[in-house]
């Protein structure tokens, strides 16, 4: 009798398992299964790596953008402001980390043209150093931040709120201000016309809320003449930026509060990260429906090759073996789906733009309209670590789905099916 545990046959259940996989002598119906398993763990594989690409581009898009007028870190004073801000700048500037800085006032306003009216931001900045902590000054789409600094009261807005008021550079809005003034006539609130000399645009949510005056125009408008808000600190890398401000906290006097992008806008990525995982899990469930079909598969292949699963046992293959021949045969149809999966994923990751605008030139629409979505195409990013983590976790889960039709077919007993031989 020949032993299956020595000589040149030793690995005879990978060699077994996947003749049958790729056998052409296979029941139809077995077949037909198999081939739909396969389908499955392409589908399942490809779209899951283009879809993590996508939100990976869109995560990255809103990072930039969003985080291109926001500063890496702030100091500020509970205590009604900060009067020597010059002074604080220049101590922040040796602190380690930090690059830049850049006085502010920030208050929350009404805008008014005379077609419309909206609530906005209104940040006064000193236009000679906000280049240092932010990308506004790259942002502009007309006009220049430096029309801040000419005389009288002007105003630079975002793109998108300068549309909701229906105005233009040279035109004026009046803002009115939390603030109140006291007259002979009574208590009114403070309110200012200004010039519109310049409009930015990142393709973010700021294009519809944000404005910017100069320093001097904010004192006057949102606060005591002799004081700042806070200052916004750039740090030597955005990532480091928790770490460096709150070792700066350490060194300012009682008073001072020190807060970083994380904070102010950490919960939206927070958001965004935990919508990545939940649409993962949610498309790698077709994966797993691949992986039931390939329990079905195999339970009908155990069925077929019950007789060859008979006289293997004959010829001294253990129970293990017998498993580990049809485990193999599971995982050859699903590496073969999960590889063309992962390759066309990673193709689709890659030049899903160039889809997109295909599709729009071919079928002459528009997919995307700047207008609404602040992009004009499908961003992407593909990422090899997920490309890794897909293929990893359709194999985890082929594997798990042979193992039940594995235990199996260990369980046929020869006798009785060579019985009748």
């Amino acid at each position: 009798m020949t032993d299956f545990k020595a000589g040149s046959i030793r690995n005879y259940a990978p060699f077994i398992g996947l003749r049958y996989s790729f056998s052409r002598k296979r029941n139809r119906f077995t077949s037909v299964i198999a081939m739909v398993s396969m389908l499955g763990m392409v589908i399942g594989v490809a779209s899951l790596i283009t879809v993590l690409s996508v939100m990976n581009g869109f995560g990255g898009e809103l990072r930039g953008r969003i985080l291109s007028l926001v500063p890496h870190g702030s100091v500020a004073n509970r205590d009604g402001g900060i009067a020597n801000w010059n002074e604080l700048g220049a101590t922040l500037l040796q602190s380690p980390g930090v690059v830049a800085v850049s006085p502010y006032i920030s208050d929350k306003v009404l805008l008014a043209s005379p077609t419309n009216l909206r609530g906005a931001v209104l940040t006064a900045i000193d236009p000679a150093t906000e280049a240092t902590v932010s990308e506004i000054p790259g942002a502009m789409v007309s006009g220049s931040l430096d029309t801040l600094d000419g005389s009288g009261f002007n105003v630079v807005l975002g793109a998108s709120l300068a549309r909701i008021l229906r105005v233009q550079p040279g035109d004026h809005v009046d803002v009115t201000v939390p603030r109140l003034t006291v007259t002979p006539m009574g208590v009114f609130p403070r309110s200012k016309r200004l010039l519109v000399t310049g409009l930015f645009e990142v393709g973010a949510q700021p294009d519809a809320y944000q404005a910017y005056v100069s320093l001097a125009s904010g004192q006057k408008l949102l606060g005591p003449r002799d004081r700042v808000d806070g200052m916004q600190v750039r740090t030597t890398e955005l990532f480091k930026a928790p770490a460096i401000m709150a070792a700066l906290a350490g060194s300012l006097p009682t008073g001072y509060e020190v807060s970083d992008w994380s904070q102010s806008q950490g919960s939206l990525f927070r958001a965004v990260k935990m919508e990545k995982v939940m649409v993962s899990l949610l498309l790698l469930s077709v994966v797993a429906v691949a992986a039931f079909n390939i329990i079905s598969t195999l339970v009908m292949s155990v069925a077929e090759k019950r007789r060859d699963i008979a006289v293997l046992r004959t010829m001294g293959a253990r129970a293990g073996g017998i498993m580990l021949i049809f485990v193999a045969h599971g995982l050859g149809l699903a590496a073969v789906g999960i590889s063309i999966g992962a390759l066309l994923g990673t193709a689709l990751g890659l030049n899903i733009s160039r889809v997109t605008a295909f599709i729009e030139t071919t079928f002459g629409v528009k997919l995307f309209d700047p207008s609404v979505y602040f992009i004009s195409e499908l961003p992407s990013d593909l990422q090899w670590a997920d490309v890794a983590a897909v293929v990893l976790a359709s194999l985890l889960l082929s594997l798990l789905a042979t193992l039940y039709p594995a235990w199996r077919a260990t369980r046929i007993a020869p006798a009785e099916v060579l019985r009748y031989e």
